[in-house]
């Protein structure tokens, strides 16, 4: 992936998000900080990364509370929201320009390295993921979220069983309708499966791989809760679960 100054399908994406307040993206914030504690220690001295940082949100959370994250992304307008939405509360995000395929974060340098909804954009996503392994302390945590192929409803794109399609079949669906420009940036190059994933966390080196079942909480009597209590003790349940869910999500130590 290029690096392009400005791109209309991160405009559309932002003028998306102008409705968005810091303070409406603390219940994510929570709950991902919560995922990764219970495998991970986090604390002030923790050093974090976010890949893809998008509008902005998670380092900005995290320097507001007292926690050092900092941030790559590969699109400059999407850094000059973040540091604009970040002025509005008195925060200066620590976010840098780079694109994680064409270069490397360094080498056991962070403690928790962060991927929200990001590695379905990475068309090298492998080469991607091994940067982010060297980068790590041993011991260091990867928290991962994208996309589920087989989920029925797409957070990528409104269109009937969309993740399910080829990928061939989703480009030139999403030119069709949206332009070439789509592919610069915003397309979905990836629709991953929970097999997957697992195969190649092993495959890169992480020695303990906790999947969305794993991360789950289970207090209450929700039928949420309910259903994960069963699925960990259950494993064909678990795989259909993990099939057909939103998302994969995943903490990974090395």
């Amino acid at each position: 992936m290029e690096i392009h100054s400005e791109l209309s399908d991160v405009s559309r994406y932002l003028a998306s998000k102008q409705h968005l307040r810091l303070e409406d993206m603390k219940p994510d914030y929570d709950a991902h900080i919560r995922a990764v504690s219970k495998f991970k220690p986090i604390a002030p001295s923790s050093r974090m990364i976010e890949v893809g940082t998008g509008t902005g949100w998670f380092p900005l959370l995290c320097e507001q509370s007292g926690l050092h994250c900092e941030g790559l992304e590969i699109s400059p307008q999407l850094i000059e929201h973040a540091e604009q939405w970040g002025a509005r509360y008195g925060l200066k995000p620590k976010i840098r320009l780079g694109n994680i395929e064409e270069a490397g974060i360094g080498e056991n340098l962070y403690d928790v390295v962060w991927s929200n909804s990001v590695f379905e954009h990475i068309e090298q996503w492998r080469l991607a993921l091994n940067h982010i392994y060297t980068a790590l302390k041993p011991g260091g945590a990867l928290f991962f979220i994208s996309t589920n192929k087989f989920r029925f409803k797409s957070s990528e794109y409104d269109f009937p069983l969309y993740d399910w399609l080829p990928d061939q079949m989703r480009y030139r669906l999403r030119v069709a309708r949206q332009g070439p420009e789509i592919m610069k940036l915003g397309i979905d190059f990836n629709q991953f499966r929970y097999p997957q994933l697992r195969r190649v966390f092993r495959e890169t080196g992480f020695t303990k791989i906790y999947d969305r079942i794993d991360v789950s909480r289970v207090e209450g009597e929700g039928l949420k809760h309910r259903m994960v209590r069963m699925a960990r003790s259950n494993p064909l349940l678990r795989e259909v679960i993990l099939t057909f869910c939103d998302a994969t999500v995943f903490v990974c130590l090395k």
